[in-house]
């Protein structure tokens, strides 16, 4: 196993500031575009899982009903 060689305070600070000017910002349609599209899918998501269980919930009531 190699030893890391220690990085100064400084060097690193410039490392850092040289990784975030690579970094790509989406523009503000991609953001709005992907807020909506969580937005949409959260809903039918929701509605989705809602249905699963009123599903389940009639099931367990009926098998209770049986006992």
């Amino acid at each position: 196993m190699t030893a890391m060689a220690k990085t100064s305070p400084n060097e690193f600070f410039n490392q850092v500031k040289a990784e975030a000017r690579k970094v790509v910002w989406p523009t503000r349609q991609e953001t709005t575009t992907t807020a909506i599209f969580v937005g949409i899918m959260m809903l039918i998501l929701s509605v989705f899982f809602l249905g699963i269980d009123s599903v389940f919930g009639m099931i367990v009531q009926w098998l209770l009903k049986l006992a």
